[in-house]
């Protein structure tokens, strides 16, 4: 018997029954069956998994379940004869959490029959079912005797029948004393009528427990209730609006605005920044809002039937879930609008402009592109091309003479930019160049020969703005460049200021000419007109003292070179005592002449003359190249000093070479004592008695061939109106041109890629979204990545590189850098619509917002995927009262053009919305002591247990209907 015994345990799978001239006729006992062995094998993996806990279960590979971040799984292959199934075994690891009964964190079973810890133990088959009842019944008689050998209160469930059903039997051993079996199916069309509403669902119920044939309506069931219930706004589409639009003109009695009313319809971002350039979709396509309420006691279908017709705003609680829409998860680059997408396109086409050396080429029909990209290289018809140009140049401005006259504030973009805007250097996002850069964006879907149309219109208009003497519009002309801005946005700054010079020497040309005309027909005519002389020079001197009434004397000793101005155009008409003075500012005070006892003037001296970034380096080079020597940085100043020494003369004629030094350079005059403050009108005897002041030069300005010494002997005595100017605008803005013309593609693209990330981000900064912190924050940290991606690229262009000096590596990081401009752009059209839609309720836009930024962030590249497990967004929000009118409010009644059943099955009606989705729990409880269940419980426990005895889970609408019972014997 031993041998045959051995021999039968060698041989895994063989039958119960050995064969008979083996066994000798009789069976042992001692031999496990297959089933048995299954059970032991099933009974082994659950002491293990108790034996681990959920702490070691979790080192050893558990995964998260749901979003619940307590919730896992762990699971174990079996097999029994020739079927392989899988054993789930879900846990939670925090064993103090209280999950709500509706939270949505529970696992379908857990809500469906009330359960924590459970198994699961499925065919590894496609359909993850077993469609044959024997076979289920005897999977879960194994599991369930696995678990009470281990005396396992864990519930084991097994799915059965269709998979769309969603089916299942399971059983949950309680102790030695109670056994509770599950049982869940599914009606997936055709629900009875009674089954639709709450009176049928309680019959229902009340039928698995009630042992009577009368009308269970007649009799008294006390039943625990809970209900759930979701609604769903409708689903927006345009021909609503049209159909709301021309319904609500009927009933007004006046439909003649209909068509304009339509044409003109609003969309959700016409107020935001971003709309002059695209129209964003809605990020929130709708909302669900979740009426709960508490667990009540229910004794009739009378009170069901009452309970089916009250309103929503009875509900214990109220929760809301803004519906997103499904493109802001959706990474494919199909899908993307906004300032991201096309950016990318400006990128690509970055990446092409190395193919020519001038933009005209991409023009040319040698040049075109090949046949496999010449759809991508369609060039925008004449007319959109002319309305683009006419947006950028052709706007209302004033007169050339009336903006230079006018008191007229000069723009200051800074005011709207981001504090980390300057950072980039691009143009500022109101600017000339900046909306060239936003039309390419947009212009023939911004590819390189739609661009290359553009710039060579674009350059066009700038010249004959420059020909006709018109002022460069949205170009601010406050007589400096921003060096922090692009090298095309300071010429362009420098060529609006040659413009306005170029205007102010021909205006002046005009008025000599007409002055001279004007006095030569004065001699000859009389008198009379020489009388009116005086006064129209006087009126003309008191003009330009009113033009220069900023300027202040104070402190001139100091700063004199601050008061200059060479637009300003005065000789400063002086008492006939002292004609030989002109181009004089006003007196300086405390200051006196070295050779006569008089007052010092400070003269009016032409502005330095404006350089770009280009012209600094090229001096510098020139520095580099000659030597850092005093005399050469003299040599490179010379027209500058020379023009400030005889303005300086013409004031102070009596000025000596000491005289200009304690005025142009004080820190080069070492003066022995303090002189005394002496004004021009108020000199008395006793200020004289302290002529001349005393004092020497440094030893730098007393050497022998001390340049500055030099210039001065050679400089003659010219107010600054009477010089030839420092700065040739005539020469400059030919010089300018040309620089544009004759620009290298891929320094115009780089110039161009960096201005338009820097102007689409300041864009999206004008956005009003509440402030809210993590948006704020991020906008931040966009700068600074914009920023630090692009110093590579503007070194590379520094460098006057060509293709094979361009890293790829540039390439792809300004392509990630567009990525991370997408989500960013996502993020805030999701501020922006949150913040217009609760406007009323900031606390509920400042949460939502932070649990979709955090339910978002895994996106963003700042984790792993493995860390993304949700696809939908479902945090809620729980409603105060005074928040609920507000949520009540976004549920319209639906029209009758929209899609919805004209009759309503279900009642709780939220403005004629009914119910999305009817959750209910019914349960019945009882004490062990005083009923039928006590008769064979230890007394000890009498007084310790109330037990679940019936509970029934109701999920679905009129067209679906699910239901999960759970029954508690004494077995």
């Amino acid at each position: 018997i031993f041998m045959a015994s051995s021999s039968g345990m060698a041989r895994p799978g063989e039958d119960e029954e050995a064969p008979e001239e083996e066994l000798e006729r009789f069976d042992d006992f001692t031999i496990a069956s297959s089933w048995e062995r299954f059970i032991s094998e099933i009974e082994a993996v659950c002491r293990q998994w108790l034996a681990d806990g959920p702490k070691n279960l979790l080192e050893k590979g558990a995964v998260q379940e749901g979003s619940s971040k307590t919730f896992h799984k762990v699971k174990s292959e079996l097999k029994y004869f020739m079927k392989s199934y899988c054993m789930e075994y879900y846990f939670e690891t925090d064993s103090n959490a209280k999950d709500s009964v509706w939270s949505d964190a529970l696992h379908e079973l857990q809500l469906s029959f009330g359960v924590k810890e459970f198994l699961v133990i499925e065919p590894q088959s496609a359909s993850r079912v077993i469609l044959d009842a024997p076979e289920a019944s005897k999977l879960l008689s194994a599991v369930a005797i696995a678990l009470s050998n281990c005396s396992s209160p864990w519930s084991a469930f097994v799915p059965v029948h269709d998979p769309s059903r969603k089916a299942y039997i399971g059983i949950q051993n309680i102790g030695t004393i109670f056994t509770r079996r599950f049982e869940a199916d599914r009606i997936g069309s055709q629900v009875p009528v009674k089954l639709m509403h709450l009176e049928g669902l309680y019959e229902l119920f009340v039928s698995k427990f009630a042992f009577t044939n009368s009308d269970l309506s007649m009799h008294l069931f006390k039943v625990n209730f809970m209900m759930k219930l979701t609604y769903r706004t409708l689903p927006y589409r345009d021909d609503d609006f049209d159909q709301t639009q021309v319904a609500d003109a009927e009933m007004g009695g006046s439909s003649h605005n209909s068509e304009s009313d339509n044409h003109n319809k609003v969309q959700w971002d016409d107020d935001c920044p971003w709309s002059e350039w695209y129209s964003a979709e809605d990020p929130i396509k709708g909302y669900e809002m979740i009426a709960l309420w508490s667990e009540k006691m229910v004794e009739t279908s009378m009170e069901m039937a009452e309970m089916e017709n009250a309103s929503p705003h009875d509900a214990h609680k109220w929760f809301l879930l803004p519906i997103f829409s499904s493109n802001l998860l959706d990474d494919s680059k199909e899908n993307r609008v906004g300032f991201a997408s096309q950016l990318c396109l400006l990128v690509n086409a970055l990446e092409m402009s190395f193919d020519a050396q001038f933009m005209e080429d991409f023009v040319s029909v040698e040049h075109s592109a090949t046949d496999n990209s010449k759809l991508s290289m369609v060039v925008p018809p004449p007319s959109v091309l002319d309305r683009v140009l006419k947006d950028l140049f052709h706007e209302d401005f004033l007169p050339t003479a009336l903006i230079r006259h006018a008191d007229l504030e000069v723009p200051n973009f800074s005011k709207r930019e981001h504090k980390n805007s300057r950072a980039i250097k691009g143009a500022p996002f109101e600017s000339l160049f900046a909306q060239f850069c936003f039309h390419a964006l947009w212009f023939g879907n911004c590819n390189i020969r739609a661009i290359a149309f553009l710039w060579i219109e674009f350059v066009r208009e700038v010249r004959w703005c420059w020909e006709e003497s018109q002022p460069l519009p949205k170009t601010p002309v406050d007589g400096s460049i921003d060096l922090s801005t692009c090298l095309i946005n300071q010429k362009l700054q420098m060529l609006a200021i040659c413009i306005e010079k170029k205007c102010q020497m021909e205006e002046d040309y005009q008025d000599a000419s007409e002055s001279s005309d004007w006095a030569s027909s004065d001699i000859e005519g009389g008198s009379q007109a020489g009388q009116d002389l005086p006064h129209a020079t006087l009126s003309s001197g008191r003009s330009e003292q009113k033009r220069n009434s900023s300027l202040t004397l104070e402190g001139l000793n100091d700063s004199p070179t601050t008061l200059s101005k060479y637009d300003i155009k005065s000789t400063n008409v002086q008492m006939s005592a002292n004609r030989k003075r002109c181009g004089s500012a006003g007196v300086v005070r405390s200051m006196m002449l070295l050779k006569s006892c008089q007052n010092m003037h400070a003269p009016f001296t032409q502005d330095p003359p404006l350089m770009t970034e280009d012209m600094h380096e090229e001096r510098l080079r020139a520095v580099e190249a000659f030597g850092n020597s005093f005399s050469f940085s003299a040599q490179l100043e010379k027209d500058i000093l020379l023009s400030d020494m005889s303005a300086f003369k013409a004031a102070n004629p009596d000025a000596v070479f000491e005289d200009f030094i304690r005025w142009h350079s004080p820190g080069d005059w070492e003066s022995d004592e303090n002189e005394t403050a002496v004004s021009g009108s108020h000199s008395t005897d006793g200020s004289k008695k302290n002529w001349p002041p005393r004092g020497r030069l440094s030893q730098r300005m007393s050497e022998n061939g001390n340049s500055w010494r030099a210039i001065w002997n050679e400089a003659p005595a010219i107010p600054a109106a009477e010089q030839k100017p420092l700065l040739d605008p005539n020469r400059e803005g030919e010089k300018i041109l040309h620089y544009l013309e004759t620009l290298r593609p891929h320094q115009l693209l780089e110039q161009m890629v960096c201005t338009a990330l820097r102007a689409s981000a300041d864009t999206l900064n004008q956005t009003v979204y509440g402030g809210l912190k993590q948006m704020t924050t991020k906008l931040g940290q966009l700068y600074l990545t914009i920023a630090s991606t692009l110093k590579p690229l503007q070194v590379a262009s520094s460098m006057h590189g060509t293709a094979s000096s361009w890293s790829s590596e540039i390439i792809e990081d300004l392509r990630r850098l567009c990525d991370v401009f997408e989500h960013v752009e996502k993020l805030l059209t999701v501020a922006a619509s949150l913040h217009r839609k609760f406007l009323q309720a900031p606390r509920l836009s400042e949460a939502f917002f932070g649990d979709f930024y955090d339910f978002y962030l895994p996106r963003m590249g700042t984790r792993t995927l493995a860390e993304i497990i949700n696809s939908e967004f479902d945090a809620k929000q729980e409603l105060r009262y005074e928040e609920r009118q507000l949520a009540s409010d976004m549920f319209t009644p639906p029209t009758a053009n929209q899609s919805w059943r004209k009759v309503l099955s279900m009642g709780n009606l939220l403005n004629g919305h009914e119910p999305a989705v009817r959750e209910i729990i019914f349960s019945m409880r009882d004490r062990l002591s005083g009923s039928h269940y006590a008769a064979n419980t230890p007394k000890n426990f009498e007084h310790e247990i109330e037990i679940e005895t019936y509970r029934m889970y109701i999920c679905g609408t009129s067209n679906d209907l699910r239901v999960a019972l759970s029954v508690t014997s004494c077995d």
